[in-house]
């Protein structure tokens, strides 16, 4: 069995993905979707793992759905302990490397992107 391609851009699965969701989980992930595409706009997207993954020269975040909560999957510890506090602040609860986002409301765009843009930071060091 092969690899898959992690710059395999097929972001029709993830309209799949987004579809087959619930109403309030569905605008989130597409809330966030909207997020990362503005802050990386040359990013692919594939669904793996059966979740959607956005990557530039590799894998950069994901998003998924859980039974109370959207991820945002940032695949960076570093990152999470640096903003620990203000996340915390912001009442997103975090484990591993994953945002959990209440499903329904609005998610804060700024705290967000500001996550996002340390991920590219990150990404395009390594």
């Amino acid at each position: 069995m092969s690899k898959p391609t992690p710059t395999r851009h097929a972001p029709q699965e993830v309209d799949a993905y987004l579809a087959a969701q619930e109403d309030g989980f569905r605008e989130t992930l597409e809330q966030l979707r909207e997020i990362i595409r503005r802050v990386a706009r040359a990013c692919s997207e594939r669904v793996n793992y059966q979740i959607p993954i956005f990557s530039l020269k590799g894998d950069f975040v994901a998003m998924s759905v859980a039974t109370k909560h959207c991820g945002f999957h940032t695949m960076s510890k570093a990152i999470l302990a640096l903003m620990n506090d203000e996340l915390k602040e912001a009442g997103i609860w975090t484990s591993g490397t994953t945002l959990h986002i209440k499903p329904g409301g609005k998610p804060p765009v700024e705290l967000l992107e500001k996550v996002q843009r340390a991920r590219w930071t990150e990404a395009e060091a390594s």
